[in-house]
């Protein structure tokens, strides 16, 4: 497969997908900020467990 042929095919995919990708039930803002809350408390747990320095 030539790079070509491989960016003809993924741009007939992203033509074919236009019509309503996303779920009606996820809220982007809810989907960021527990993203955001999860990866702020993980960085949380990682430093108390890492105290010595």
């Amino acid at each position: 497969m030539s790079f070509h042929s491989t960016a003809a095919q993924l741009v007939t995919v992203a033509a074919e997908g236009e019509n309503g990708g996303n779920h009606e039930s996820l809220s982007p803002y809810l989907t960021g900020g527990g993203a955001l809350f999860v990866l702020l408390l993980l960085l949380w747990i990682t430093t108390r467990f890492n105290r010595d320095r």
